[in-house]
């Protein structure tokens, strides 16, 4: 009974941090665009890049090319704009 009304940590969810906030999420799948909504980051002015020990992965290409999610990953987002130079 106690698994049919689900318990405080539900194993369908998988924790990853987003320019360091944790996001949670259920599905095991998700494209770049949903991340960024999900960590609240309009995708229209930024583009998303994956941490991986010291290399990092730029989705700014594949918006909509879904990445399969685990818990721990890494991620952070780069604004599309252009930097002003001072």
């Amino acid at each position: 009974m106690e698994a049919a009304q689900g318990s405080k940590h539900d194993p369908h969810e998988i924790e990853f941090t987003v320019d360091g906030e944790t996001v949670t999420a259920t599905e095991h799948e998700l494209m770049p665009v949903q991340i960024m909504q999900l960590a609240g980051v309009d995708p229209e002015s930024h583009y998303l890049k994956e941490i991986r020990g010291q290399q990092q992965i730029s989705y700014k290409d594949t918006p909509n090319e879904p990445i399969h999610v685990h818990n721990n990953q890494r991620f952070i987002t780069n604004s599309l704009e252009p930097t002003p130079v001072s």
